[in-house]
């Protein structure tokens, strides 16, 4: 019984910690995105297409050797 217990707190505290770190990354990710927007107007349709545009590149380089 006690070692269920146990076991479980682990999970829950490991559960807890990546939740935490998610919320944590994904807050950031969103001011970012807020920054670029409303200090550079950039949206995030210009983000996906350098992101697109960079993979297209990476691929056509790797491709090439």
């Amino acid at each position: 019984m006690i070692s269920t217990l146990i076991l479980a707190w682990i999970i829950f505290i490991v559960f807890w910690k990546i939740l935490k770190t998610t919320i944590s990354t994904a807050f950031t990710i969103a001011v970012i995105l807020l920054l670029l927007r409303f200090g550079f107007g950039i949206t995030p349709q210009d983000i996906w297409h350098q992101i697109n545009q960079f993979a297209q590149t990476l691929s056509q380089f790797i491709g090439s050797k």
